[in-house]
């Protein structure tokens, strides 16, 4: 079965096995003893920490183990705003970073600090200048992906880091989904990472902390880890972690050449053989190994059955696959369709056949799928129907997506050119995806007034 969502999670690396098991039979003891079994303890941590720190970038004593990538970024946000409390309590973030950093972000807000969101471009990624302008006085931290989670869209890093010296404010970079592929640009103050994007074990994070950054660990202090992670290392976790890093490592640059190309088939064939498809995030400053698209007319979770039935692993930002039913705030702050959303993250060693038997099989899926709703390919292009007057309210009040965009489709076609469709819909979803519609189908939004979407016909719909 083709696992398409390396992006979330890889199986076990062998050389990350191979090392686990070693060290749960060497490395047993607590490093912090002077005993033999102890030395032989830390002589594993202190090799794993030398490795990980040279794929990195940084000194082994900048480096701590913490236990998940969340815990690295909740640890790097809260000791950099502790210790440079004097400075403000201010933190800049992209609108499209890990929820890991927005949630360290409510929770400034809730102790009187505030956070400003530098918005993005509709392919994801921030301008510097325009980051640079945010760092005003009273900025105690700024933090920026390397690259988005979601849609594979890299950050400008370099550039922000350059805004950041200048206005001195440290800055903290997400690394999560970049490690495995090569180090993050320089000039950033504190970094983050996350074993299991690469292989290696769960619940490893790398918390990598520049010397001379003001830094305050939170939580009562603790000998392990320079504080910045109380209690006993997870060993062989760590060293599993460290030397798979280095496997994936050796092999990124001619694996990142071949995924880039399986991806960038992807990227060409999916509108073409998905009507109403459109593929999201960076078309060039992108990972090699993530590809985002959305269709319309289809709902996200019902997709992602569907494909799965077919034997095929994927993942989606849609809001139809949330609980909360309210859209990705990536795909949000991107201003792309939400709905109909699928992510495909290809592991190492995909086969190119698998990736053309996906090709194959996503049509069906997703033809399947718009029936489920009452839709065809063809009625996703509805053709011109009489006339029925100058303005048309459609009311899809109390459903959830894709319907209010399906109730639009199939009456946009009734009003004569320049009429006006008006959407009464009060799903969250449809503020993104109504919007999205139109810039998808050549149609002109107007805005909206409470639950009211209203959009003008241009003319035959756009091809």
């Amino acid at each position: 079965m083709p696992y398409f969502d390396a992006a979330s999670a890889l199986p076990l690396h062998p050389v990350a096995r191979q090392a686990l098991l070693a060290a749960l039979d060497e490395g047993w003891a607590d490093p912090a003893r002077p005993h033999r079994e102890g030395r032989r303890a830390r002589l594993l941590l202190d090799t794993a920490r030398e490795t990980a720190a040279e794929a990195i970038g940084c000194r082994p004593d900048e480096l701590s183990f913490t236990s998940s990538g969340t815990r690295a970024v909740h640890t790097g946000i809260a000791g950099v705003l502790a210790g440079r409390r004097r400075a403000g309590r201010r933190m800049v973030v992209s609108a499209v970073e890990h929820s890991s950093v927005l949630h360290a972000g409510e929770a400034l807000q809730q102790e009187g600090g505030t956070v400003e969101e530098v918005s993005v471009d509709r392919a994801g990624r921030v301008d510097a200048g325009e980051f640079g302008a945010a760092l005003r006085p009273g900025t105690a931290l700024a933090c920026l992906q390397s690259a988005n989670h979601e849609v594979g869209t890299v950050q400008p890093v370099a550039e922000v880091a350059e805004e950041c010296a200048r206005a001195e404010v440290p800055l903290l970079v997400d690394a999560a989904q970049s490690l495995p592929w090569g180090r993050a640009p320089g000039g950033w103050s504190v970094l983050t990472g996350s074993a299991h994007k690469w292989g290696g074990p769960p619940g490893v994070g790398l918390l990598a902390v520049r010397k001379g950054v003001r830094f305050s660990p939170p939580g009562p202090a603790d000998e392990r880890e320079r504080g910045r992670a109380p209690g006993f290392e997870d060993l062989p976790a760590i060293v599993a972690a460290a030397a798979s890093l280095r496997a994936v490592r050796e092999q990124a640059e001619a694996e990142a050449e071949r995924l880039r190309g399986l991806v960038e088939r992807v990227r060409a064939r999916v509108p073409q053989l998905v009507p109403d498809a459109e593929v999201v995030g960076d078309a060039v400053h992108r990972l090699p190994h993530i590809v985002t698209f959305s269709c319309l007319y289809v709902e996200g979770e019902a997709l992602l059955h569907a494909l799965d039935r077919q034997d095929f692993s994927v993942s989606s930002g849609s809001s139809c696959t949330s609980s909360t039913l309210t859209p990705s705030h990536v795909l949000r702050a991107m201003g792309v369709l939400s709905e109909g959303n699928v992510r495909v993250s290809l592991p190492p060693g995909t086969a190119s056949g698998d990736v053309e038997r996906f090709l194959d099989v996503l049509p069906r899926a997703v033809r399947s799928v718009r029936e489920q709703l009452g839709v065809s390919d063809a009625a996703a292009a509805p053709a011109l129907s009489g006339v029925r007057g100058d303005a048309v309210t459609v009311d899809a009040l109390g459903t959830y997506c894709p319907v209010p965009v399906i109730e639009l489709a199939k009456v946009i076609g009734e009003v004569p050119t320049g009429g006006v469709v008006t959407v009464l819909a009060d799903d969250e979803a449809a503020r993104l995806d109504i919007p999205a519609w139109c810039e998808m189908t050549g149609h002109e939004y107007l805005g909206s007034e409470g639950n009211g979407f209203r959009v003008r016909r241009t003319g035959p719909r756009a091809e």
